[in-house]
């Protein structure tokens, strides 16, 4: 019976750490700006990307494109290594579309860029300070800092960039060859 009553608690414990520490995935409810959107939409996505982390060169990236993943799944972007708190940029002018804390991507930024293009900035560590939802972002402005949050955890810290051409989540691309 002894056993019996620690095991529930124990698994109440678990249950209970894993609903308070687990942020539901909602989706943003800010509307983004038509005007702004209008003119991303206009304009074309260039074909070379300005690397999104602070000090990393072409030479150091590795693509990682379609890796093997958890759950069966591949990877949709490029890990870019750096130090815990490294810069992060945006690749490109846009908007802040979506600002979230989730397990697998951990603390992310999509940004709606030129051409309709949408860019997810994940793993990071932080935020930068004040970012919202509609702001919108010149290519180089400060977003994030390197980490490893989310289902990256026990990884090295590094930025997973991807790039989505067919909407947010949709029409993934490989962002190697924009960023070499």
């Amino acid at each position: 019976m002894r056993r019996l009553i620690s095991t529930l608690l124990l698994g109440f414990s678990i249950l209970w750490i894993a609903a308070c520490t687990s942020s539901p995935q909602k989706p943003s409810t800010t509307p983004l700006p038509a005007e702004q959107v209008k003119k991303l939409k206009s304009m074309q996505l260039k074909s070379s990307l300005p690397i999104p982390v602070q000090h990393v060169k072409a030479k150091q990236l590795k693509d990682t494109w379609g890796a093997s993943r958890s759950s069966g799944r591949t990877h949709e972007g490029i890990d870019i290594m750096a130090p815990r708190g490294t810069k992060v940029f945006s690749a490109t002018e846009g908007l802040i579309a979506d600002l979230r804390n989730n397990n697998l991507g951990g603390k992310v930024v999509w940004i709606m860029g030129p051409g309709g293009s949408w860019h997810y900035y994940a793993h990071l560590d932080e935020h930068k300070r004040g970012l919202s939802v509609g702001d919108y972002v010149k290519k180089g402005d400060l977003i994030g800092y390197v980490g490893n949050t989310g289902n990256a955890r026990h990884t090295a810290p590094h930025l997973h960039y991807g790039i989505y051409l067919d909407g947010k989540g949709r029409g993934v691309v490989n962002p190697y060859p924009y960023l070499r």
